[in-house]
Formats: structure tokens, C-alpha cells, sequence
């Protein structure tokens, strides 16, 4: 069942120099912050800035946005779009949680699954819905902390719809199961296959992440623990006269690293009041003025840190590692079976994948290593790029020689503690924004 609330949208490409504001009022309602930024997100919009304020009823944002060239949005029809989206996600607010981003659909059947990640996983997976003839026609597969998640939409080869048969769908998900579970998988594979639907698919896979438990670190030893260490996220939560908890966050910008945060902390049942985010050219700061749902702040040593260790998976979780590959080429049954044999005869390990079709092509992106995860050998690049064709496979970037060293910075803590002098600016942007 869905509530109205009212909710206006001011689109201004005039007030920063660099940047078109989107300004967001609406009555306040539990994940209308999530549903703001998905929309965003979703256009491929970058949020170089965003000023959070819903304390009370009301629902109050500013969020400085840019296209993927980093340029403003001046095409009016995109303008208009946006604020067509943003008034309808924040309009109409499901009044179930957890039901979110739930649409109808015909068009194909949803294959959820989690499991210990290994190398030759995504070919053994494409191998059998290749055999079932069940056409990949989009998908998302994430890696983290030896986890392995997709989300795969898929269609009958024959009829091109979703499938229905429940002795096919059994079928589909026992031998996908056993793949999932190989010879010594600790934790329990998991496969769902939903009736025919669509849901947010990269919110989904934050949710299997997070039900896998994949924010529980596995230690990791040599140099390249080490590296990761260095590399990692900087979280940090303190409580503030017993009203809120406020979250700091230092890491390395990319896109959609604000739906990623806010996607997490909203399904853990937290509740942003105030933030701030401001991204620089290599960082990203983010500042949340947060409580539980039942009103209280973090109250325990074990949730704060369940806490941390939740947000820093979320924001490494969509972190590109490795050699990115991209593939465009005639889609057809077995595609992304021969495709992923060929990556696994080669030693290439796939640590994160976007398979999408449009119009009988098929467009997808690859970030690869090698067994051991580190940089792929350029003879064997060369030798995979000959073997698929150099016209449909190209290299695109990569990632572990791109990411510079970060220079040294101020610590997330002394970074709050400058913060908490202005934290009355909340209330002042509050005010200055109730008379404009």
C-alpha cells in the first residue's frame, strides 16, 4: 500500500558555478533519502555535494550534482526527467519497509545468489542456465571478503519471456545451489528465484551482501594485506549529548558512493537527520547525524562496531579492482558461458561483473586479476582478446595501476572534530532555507 506526500523539486543550474542544484522539500517519511539519492544515482549523476536536513516532518536537501563528463545538466528534457523522478520516488513512499523498489513485471525471472567466492564460479553459473536454456539477458555480480553475490535476470530461450514452470524453476535452483556450494563452502549457499519481477538490483545486492555477513573481515596476510589496510576506509561513530551518532567517513570517491552509504544504513534501521557530504578531486567526506529508528543513538560498544564494519563493506563492495574488460558483441545463448570458460582456461579470476543486453547486442564490463588478485599478465590480455575477437573485447583501465598513492590528510577524527563546531549550521541552514 503506498501513502501520497507532497514533495517540490527546484532544479537550478544558476547557484554554483560548477554544478546544478537539486533541491529536494517533502513531507519526512522512513528511506526517502534513499529513494532521492537512488534516483540520482540511477541517472549516472555524480553528487560532488549534499547538505541533509530532516529533522521534525519535513525533509529538506540540497544535492550538487554533475553528468559523467563532470559538466551540469542543462538538456531540459533530462532536467524535467529528473524532476519527474524525484517527485514521484519521494511522492509515493511504500508503507512497508523492506518492500521498496518492488515493480511488476513479465519481462523476465530474478535469480538471487550467494556463496563463497572461488575462481571459474561465474562460468560454472553461466555454464548451467546456458544448459537449462536460460538466456542472461542482465546481471550484476559483486565480490567482497571472499563472498561472492549476483542478481540475474534471465529469460526462456525459447519464448523470451520469464520463465513459470515451478519443476523448471526447482530444477534451475538445485543445480545452481550445488554449484554455489563446491566442495567446501563453510557457510551456506543460498539461490532465490523470484516470481516474475523486478526489484532495485544493486540495492538488493547490498542486502545479500549484508545477510551473507560478508562485513566480517577475513584476515589476509603478505604485502597485499597490507596495501588493502592502507587503502581502506576511514569510519569513525562518537555519540553527542546523548542525541545522535555522528558517523564520519574518509575514502576514495566514486561513483554512487552516497547510495551505497545511505542504502546500508537504511536497511540497518537507521535514520539520518543532518549530513553533509563534500567530495574533492581523490576523497569523498561524509559527515551523518543519525538514530535509530526507535529514536535512540548507538548505545553499545558491539553495535558501534557493527556499525563500522558494515559501512566500510558498503563502500568496498562496488571498489573496482583489477583490469577492466569490456565486451560488445551479437548476443546469444551461451554468450557469457563462452566468454567466462575462456576468462577461467586463462587464470583470470572476476571480482566484479555488469552483463546488460539492449536491442540483440550485448554489452558487458569485467574487472579482472589473476588467481592470486593481482595484475593480469599482458600476453595472456592479448592472447584472450585474440581468441574472443579485438573488435568485441576491448581493454578499458586499469584499476590497480590507475589509483595514485593518497597523500597524507588530516585523520576522520580531526576532520569531526572540526566539524562539531558547525553543527549548529544545521539549524541555520534550516532557517536561512524556511525563508527563501
Amino acid at each position: 500500500m503506498y501513502g501520497f506526500c507532497c514533495c517540490r523539486v527546484v532544479i537550478d543550474n544558476n547557484a554554483c558555478e560548477d554544478a546544478t542544484v537539486i533541491q529536494v522539500d517533502s513531507v519526512n517519511k522512513h528511506g526517502i533519502l534513499l529513494e532521492v539519492v537512488q534516483v540520482l544515482t540511477d541517472m549516472n549523476l555524480t553528487i560532488r555535494k549534499a547538505y541533509i536536513a530532516s529533522d521534525g516532518g519535513w525533509f529538506m536537501d540540497v544535492f550538487n550534482v554533475v553528468d559523467n563528463d563532470g559538466n551540469k545538466i542543462r538538456d531540459k528534457e533530462i532536467i524535467d526527467y529528473i524532476q519527474r523522478r524525484i517527485e514521484t520516488s519521494a511522492g509515493f513512499v511504500p508503507s512497508r519497509r523492506g518492500s521498496v523498489g518492488v515493480m511488476p513485471s513479465e519481462e523476465h525471472t530474478s535469480i538471487e545468489l550467494a556463496g563463497t567466492d572461488r575462481p571459474g564460479l561465474l562460468s560454472e553459473v553461466c555454464a548451467v542456465l546456458a544448459d537449462l536454456r536460460c538466456n542472461v539477458v542482465n546481471a550484476e555480480i559483486w565480490t567482497h571478503n571472499t563472498r561472492a553475490a549476483a542478481v540475474v535476470h534471465v529469460t526462456d530461450d525459447l519464448t523470451g519471456c520469464a520463465i513459470t514452470d515451478p519443476k523448471r524453476l526447482l530444477m534451475i535452483k538445485d543445480l545452481l545451489c550445488n554449484v554455489l556450494k563446491g566442495n567446501d563452502d563453510l557457510k551456506t549457499a543460498k539461490t532465490m528465484l523470484s516470481a516474475p519481477g523486478v526489484m532495485h538490483r544493486e540495492r538488493r545486492l547490498h542486502q545479500i551482501m549484508f545477510a551473507d555477513r560478508d562485513y566480517e573481515r577475513v584476515e589476509k596476510t603478505g604485502v597485499r594485506a597490507v596495501e588493502e589496510t592502507s587503502s581502506r576506509p576511514q569510519v569513525n561513530l562518537l555519540n553527542i549529548e546523548k542525541d545522535y551518532t555522528v558517523i564520519t567517513m574518509r575514502a576514495k570517491d566514486r561513483p554512487k558512493l552516497l547510495f551505497d552509504i545511505i542504502c546500508t544504513l537504511t536497511d540497518m534501521q537507521y535514520v539520518v537527520f543532518h549530513g553533509m557530504v563534500n567530495t574533492t578531486r581523490m576523497d569523498a567526506n561524509q559527515e551523518f547525524y543519525i538514530r535509530h529508528v526507535d529514536g535512540l543513538p548507538i548505545s553499545s560498544e558491539a553495535e558501534r562496531v557493527r556499525v563500522i564494519q558494515c559501512l566500510e563493506a558498503a563502500i568496498e563492495r562496488r571498489v573496482s579492482e583489477g583490469l577492466e574488460l569490456e565486451l560488445c558483441t551479437e548476443d546469444r545463448l551461451g554468450l557469457l558461458s563462452d566468454i567466462t570458460r575462456i576468462f577461467r582456461e586463462n587464470s583470470l579470476c572476476i571480482k566484479r561483473a555488469l552483463i546488460s543486453t539492449k536491442g540483440g547486442k550485448a554489452k558487458d564490463t569485467f574487472y579482472v586479476t589473476d588467481m592470486t588478485g593481482n595484475p593480469v599478465d599482458p600476453k595472456i590480455i592479448d592472447s584472450i582478446c585474440r581468441q574472443i575477437g579485438r573488435s568485441a573485447l576491448q581493454v578499458k583501465h586499469n584499476r590497480s595501476s590507475l589509483a595514485p598513492k593518497p597523500p597524507h590528510q588530516e585523520t576522520t577524527m580531526s576532520y569531526l572534530f572540526g566539524n562539531l563546531f558547525k553543527a549548529r549550521t544545521f539549524q541555520n541552514f534550516k532557517l536561512i532555507r524556511s525563508y527563501s
